[in-house]
């Protein structure tokens, strides 16, 4: 690896380090899902955001720059942004479509729809600061520093296939700092080591088709999301399935199935880079 790659590695690293310690200038011990520890650690994130981009400044290649603005890099474009936020939720939709259905099967449709569509359900998830954490604030900094800004510097040095694999690396290695949020509630050590292993994989394969995305659609708002999306579903629950009588097992077994095979012959065709008018990043 090139010394010039090696500059924007650290750039990685670094912007990775400022993001995670920035969750911890602040003297909370309450715990991570305290009100007042999430309007902190939304504070933090928030200049994150701010900070993020310079380092597409200090770090980037002016021959990018004389291609495409700095807003382009990010993802931040009006050419095709309605595909990119219509098909990319379609893709998603279609991966979770086992957990969809397993999480409906018990619950009419109907009776879900109802709930959504019910203004007083907004109203009281609205004031839940743990749901402005999960599905706005978390998806919308992590996505735009580990993707958005991250990624332009890894491009410059490295393929897109390899940029894949790169950044959700950084993306997973900062997830371990829920490590000390485990200890300091009582968890035994051995417990956390086991979480974070899996959390670490878990956040990288994520990872990796989020970066995916942004390299085939060139757009940041899809990201955010399918990442609100996915935090929204959780990871499926497949001790619960496994645990149904055999006939249910069995239907629910072959929703995940299908799932998982149409999104891999979909992924493809439904991120066609010339859907979205993507010519910057080519994978």
């Amino acid at each position: 690896m090139s010394s010039i790659c090696l500059n924007e590695i650290f750039a990685c690293f670094l912007l990775s380090v400022l993001y995670v310690g920035s969750l911890y200038i602040w003297n909370a011990t309450q715990g991570r899902d305290h009100p007042t520890t999430i309007k902190k650690r939304c504070i933090s994130v928030f200049f994150m955001t701010i900070v993020s981009p310079f380092f597409i400044i200090w770090f980037g290649n002016k021959n990018i720059e004389e291609k495409a603005s700095l807003w382009s890099q990010m993802g931040l474009r009006w050419e095709g942004l309605i595909p990119a936020l219509i098909l990319p939720m379609i893709l998603t939709f279609v991966l979770f479509l086992g957990p969809i259905v397993q999480a409906h099967f018990a619950v009419p449709v109907t009776a879900s729809l109802r709930m959504y569509f019910d203004p007083l359900y907004w109203y009281n998830t609205v004031q839940n600061p743990i749901w402005w954490r999960n599905q706005v604030v978390a998806p919308f900094s992590e996505e735009f520093t580990f993707r958005a800004c991250m990624l332009p510097i890894l491009l410059q040095c490295v393929s897109p296939g390899r940029a894949i694999f790169i950044a959700p690396l950084f993306f997973g290695v900062a997830h371990l700092h829920h490590a000390v949020d485990r200890l300091r509630v009582g968890i035994d050590l051995p417990s956390v080591i086991l979480l974070s292993c899996f959390q670490f994989l878990y956040t990288s394969v994520f990872g990796f088709y989020s970066a995916f995305l942004f390299i085939r659609t060139g757009h940041f708002l899809p990201l955010f999301a399918v990442h609100a999306f996915c935090n929204h579903m959780g990871l499926p629950e497949m001790k619960e399935m496994l645990s149904k009588p055999t006939p249910v097992r069995n239907k629910l077994m072959a929703f995940h199935v299908l799932g998982l095979v149409a999104w891999y012959f979909l992924l493809y065709p439904l991120t066609e880079p010339s859907l979205y008018s993507n010519s910057l990043y080519v994978l």
